[in-house]
């Protein structure tokens, strides 16, 4: 039975005990289930609102989990294909000195000289001056940070 069930059971109760609402004690009574009811409505108006918000942080969870596999793959499963398209090209990975957040990047990102980590907002730089446009000291023929 909801409360707004067992309020009007109540406004029931009084109406068949024919409260006399000329009297002081029947005014109170009235008016006590008159708030009642009100408050009964105000909570049911509250249970709705709290409803649709749990709906919206489950649709914004979803989301951001979705975002996640995403932007960092699903880490569970190595051959996922979230990297497909770049086959080609070697991945790197980052490791945020702050937080140990692992990053997986391409030569493009680091090229660019710095990123933000993802997880703490820290700077990341990369300093490519030690390399040589011809190759690097590993003697491949790409330029790879190692």
């Amino acid at each position: 039975m909801t409360i707004s069930e067992k309020v009007s059971y109540i406004k029931g109760l009084a109406e068949g005990m024919k409260i006399d609402e000329n009297t002081n004690e029947g005014k109170l009574l009235l008016t006590i289930m008159d708030i009642l009811g009100d408050v009964a409505l105000d909570l049911e108006d509250i249970d709705a609102e709290l409803d649709d918000m749990a709906e919206v942080v489950s649709d914004l969870e979803e989301g951001v989990c979705d975002l996640e596999d995403a932007v960092y793959g699903d880490e569970d499963d190595e051959d996922d294909g979230a990297f497909d398209d770049e086959d080609d090209e070697d991945l790197y990975e980052i490791t945020c000195p702050k937080c140990d957040n692992t990053l997986t990047v391409d030569f493009d990102v680091i090229a660019e000289g710095g990123i933000i980590c993802p997880n703490c907002g820290e700077p990341l730089e990369f300093d490519l001056s030690e390399l040589d446009d011809d190759e690097c000291d590993c003697g491949c023929e790409d330029h790879h940070i190692h």
